[in-house]
């Protein structure tokens, strides 16, 4: 099974923090995120990763080079940032033949298995499956409408008025055919091109444990406190 491990943001809410440091290596309890991440998927039984690089790509091939244990894993340098989407467009040929694939924000924090997503999708026969979790501040993500039979009814990116606190988690589970409703016109974003286009087509699992977005101060200093506290249990 291969996987895109999205890594390319430059973290720029995070600055001064990531001027030095891409976002993806941001430790906690002494394991980068990227590792974190890697791990995970290779616990999934991922056996190909490409992960896409732009913000101190060097830094992060460095950081590969000396990583040990699967799953495989190449990158692909975007000098001009493509877009979530318009990543999984590019390469379109390394999955086409794929039953599945997996996509993951890199930037994230969270102890859901990707397993658990990928078991979930093979359980059904959808274009797609995501992860959802409860939000703080529902008009600050991507909103996720489902049913009780856990069909994605409805999506909306950061809506001022939220109908639910239903949020995209950024790990998504995809049929290949879910390509062909992209154009390669402009660089394109999962939640706003893609997902939109889902609805009606797509199942969503909701995150038992913990989730947290740490594309600010604020929120990469409580996952600090968050995490201290789950490693000391």
């Amino acid at each position: 099974m291969k996987a895109f491990l999205l890594a390319a943001g430059r973290g720029s809410r995070l600055s001064p923090l990531t001027d030095e440091i891409p976002k993806c290596l941001l430790r906690f309890d002494g394991r980068t995120l990227l590792d974190r991440w890697l791990d995970d998927l290779a616990d999934a039984r991922v056996d190909d990763v490409l992960v896409n690089l732009h913000h101190l790509a060097g830094a992060v091939e460095s950081h590969l080079a000396r990583r040990t244990g699967g799953p495989r894993v190449r990158t692909s340098y975007e000098p001009m940032l493509l877009g979530s989407a318009g990543t999984l467009l590019a390469h379109r040929s390394w999955v086409l033949e794929e039953e599945m694939f997996v996509a993951c924000n890199a930037d994230n924090l969270t102890d859901f298995p990707v397993g658990d997503l990928i078991e979930f999708h093979l359980s059904g026969d959808a274009l797609a499956t995501l992860a959802v979790f409860r939000a703080d501040d529902p008009s600050a993500c991507g909103i996720v409408e489902v049913d009780g039979n856990a069909n994605v009814t409805g999506y909306a990116e950061k809506p001022a008025h939220p109908r639910c606190d239903l949020a995209n988690a950024g790990i998504y589970a995809f049929d290949p055919g879910v390509l062909d409703l992209l154009a390669a016109d402009r660089p394109l974003d999962i939640g706003y091109d893609l997902l939109p286009k889902l609805i009606g087509r797509a199942r969503a699992i909701e995150v038992e444990g913990y989730f947290r977005d740490i594309g600010t101060p604020a929120a990469y200093e409580q996952a600090q406190r968050d995490w201290r506290v789950r490693v000391a249990r």
